[in-house]
């Protein structure tokens, strides 16, 4: 190994060692602490290549995984950068910065110390889902981004900007903000039978940020939450990062289980968090008599129940099951949706219907946090609905996504014989497939990076677990790209497969 190597290989393992004194339970948050109180004290000078994951994983006899998420939260922090052909370095512009924010952000004397959330957050961002940014395909979470009518939009925006005069600049626009509410209340009695006034809607970036200001408004540490599982990482990051007590439950075939421990008469949950049109990621429908079932139970021991609803129009392109909102008598379900999923990722635009009684506090978080979402996209996204394009769209993107995704499967089984496809009906965006023979979770995520360097992204479907014994396998996008380049990636994406 080249000099320069061996010795930031040596500084890294000695500075380890002492961060796995300090009691963490996480050994990623351990490694990156140490990675980065070397690059602080420059003792790892800018430019400086470090190990590989598989050099570090090795020499310190922990998992890849484990390194990986380390060098992603340096990533993430712009501490370090990866280069094609040389791995990670330093960066050159960062030494600043790494000074001023020592590692792990533990502030020495004499500034304060972190909040107990803050640390509780430092701690859980290795949760969160984050793909690698290798293009399009096949990357979960993406609509047929390629459809989108984007003139469409242009002229609305265009319209916008051309009526708007200087005063309308302010911060009071709320004229925007009171017309998209209207639009997403009719949008949802159309789509979802959901009868709502527009004082319940509440306009966010998307779902990540209403679960921000859910878990704000009402949990304090060691709130008990229930969630599926699996389910979104990102869900199980935040709640674990506001200390929450969660409780993970499986779905069977009707949604997630309520009987025996599993009652939540027994829990005693604050929150429940569930998706019901499509549980995410295995794609399972909650029946009707688990649905009454959940409410009847979560009256009973009073607690409140997130309606993930994500992917609302393609989860109920066939059939109209009625949302738990709608059949909730006692006003105790938030009802989440997104637009990010129906139109595109970077609008950064969803909304969350709230109970009545929980609207004043949301509203004020929402003060705290922010003014609002830009008032030109409320109004856009408000005509949008409102000159049928929405509706016009959807109905594009199902034609289109089921095109894709029976293209997809068949070219999934003809080409991939160690894989396979879950198979639970036509709903979501994605599919998940899993391993004929049994795979761990540092050969999951090491596929996953071999297919990185071919342009080919995926989630891996253990991060989704709670648990000890997570399954593993792939969850895949499949209705962004077109039916010719889907059979082009899963051919590079066999090949990758059979090498692993």
């Amino acid at each position: 190994m080249h000099t320069s190597l061996n010795f930031a290989l040596q500084l890294i393992c000695e500075a380890y060692e002492r961060e796995g004194s300090s009691g963490s339970k996480f050994r990623y948050h351990d490694l990156y602490r140490a990675i980065k109180a070397c690059i602080a004290q420059q003792e790892i000078p800018p430019n400086w290549r470090l190990p590989s994951t598989r050099v570090l994983a090795d020499r310190l006899g922990i998992s890849r995984t484990t390194v990986n998420t380390a060098y992603e939260l340096l990533l993430l922090e712009k501490v370090i950068v990866a280069r094609a052909g040389s791995g990670y370095r330093v960066m050159s512009d960062t030494l600043e910065q790494a000074e001023a924010i020592p590692a792990g952000g533990k502030l020495p004397h004499p500034y304060p110390a972190l909040s107990a959330l803050g640390d509780s957050v430092l701690d859980n961002i290795g949760l969160m889902n984050r793909a690698p940014d290798v293009g399009i395909p096949f990357k979960p979470g993406l609509p047929p981004i390629d459809i989108f009518p984007i003139n469409r939009w242009k002229n609305l925006l265009n319209s916008y900007w051309r009526h708007i005069r200087s005063s309308d600049l302010s911060y009071g626009q709320s004229a925007a903000a009171e017309h998209l509410r209207q639009q997403i209340c009719n949008y949802l009695y159309v789509s979802r039978s959901i009868r709502v006034n527009p004082g319940q809607v509440v306009v966010v970036s998307g779902s990540l940020q209403s679960l921000y200001f859910i878990a704000s408004a009402l949990i304090d540490p060691g709130d008990r939450v229930v969630i599926e599982n699996p389910t979104f990482p990102n869900v199980q990051a935040v709640f674990r990062s506001f200390r929450a007590e969660v409780h993970a439950i499986a779905p069977d075939r009707e949604g997630i289980q309520l009987q025996g421990k599993n009652d939540l008469r027994n829990i005693r949950p604050k929150l429940i968090h569930v998706t019901p049109s499509d549980h995410y990621p295995l794609g399972i429908r909650m029946g009707m008599e688990r649905r009454i079932e959940l409410l009847r139970q979560a009256a009973a021991c009073k607690a409140l129940i997130i309606e993930n609803d994500y992917e609302q129009e393609m989860a109920n392109v066939r059939e109209k099951t009625p949302t738990l909102f709608s059949l909730d008598k006692e006003q105790r379900t938030i009802y989440l949706g997104t637009f990010n999923r129906l139109l595109y990722p970077s609008i950064r635009l969803g909304f969350m219907v709230l109970p009545p009684h929980l609207v004043p506090v949301i509203k004020a978080f929402e003060e705290h946090s922010h003014r609002f979402v830009s008032p030109s996209l409320q109004m856009v996204m408000g005509q949008f609905i409102e000159r049928n394009h929405l509706y016009q769209h959807i109905k594009n993107l199902g034609e289109v996504a089921a095109e894709r995704l029976a293209v997809f499967r068949q070219s999934f089984r003809e080409h991939i014989r160690s894989m396979e496809l879950l198979e639970t009906g036509f709903r979501g965006l994605h599919v998940v497939a899993v391993f004929k023979e049994p795979r761990s979770v540092e050969q999951e995520q090491t596929l996953i990076s071999e297919l990185s360097k071919k342009g080919i992204a995926a989630f891996p479907l253990s991060n989704c677990y709670t648990g000890q014994s997570p399954q593993t396998g792939l969850i895949l996008g499949y209705s962004t790209v077109s039916p010719s380049a889907i059979r082009h990636k899963l051919q590079i994406f066999r090949e990758v497969v059979d090498g692993h």
